[in-house]
């Protein structure tokens, strides 16, 4: 079954600053924050619900889900292209933010991701592989 072209972005943050992160287990040293593709059926809230439990296993629907309307459309790297229908080259994402109350433990989905952190948000953009994810991480205010 191939993925949806259509995926969401979850930045998961505190209200002082601080961002989640995640090792990917396929491409280790790429740090990211949630992301997924949407299945079929799913509304694009429904997606980053489920990518964020997943993913972190935190129940966003405990805290401040918020979609921030934007949306990128960008090229699928090479090296993931497989999972898509033959002839699909780019990717529509849609990012939404989780602000939580502070700092907690998350559970990784160990074929997923290797080791997760926290950092305040400019390092965070800086260790993220994906120009969109960092773009995104960036709209935080600076604290």
């Amino acid at each position: 079954m191939h993925k949806i072209p259509v995926s969401v972005l979850v930045v998961i943050h505190t209200a002082d600053g601080q961002v989640l992160l995640m090792e990917r287990a396929d491409a280790p040293g790429l740090w990211q924050s949630v992301t997924g593709s949407q299945d079929a059926g799913e509304t694009l809230t429904q997606t980053a619900i489920r990518e964020v439990l997943e993913e972190t296993g935190l129940d966003a629907g405990q805290f401040e889900l918020t979609d921030w309307g934007i949306e990128t459309r960008y090229e699928i790297y090479e090296r993931w292209r497989h999972r898509y229908a033959p002839g699909v080259t780019h990717n529509t994402e849609h990012v939404f933010g989780l602000c939580l109350p502070g700092v907690l433990p998350v559970t990784l989905a160990p074929r997923e991701h290797l080791h997760y952190r926290w950092l305040p948000r400019e390092a965070a953009a800086e260790v993220c592989f994906s120009p969109s994810n960092a773009a995104a991480i960036r709209r935080l205010p600076a604290l």
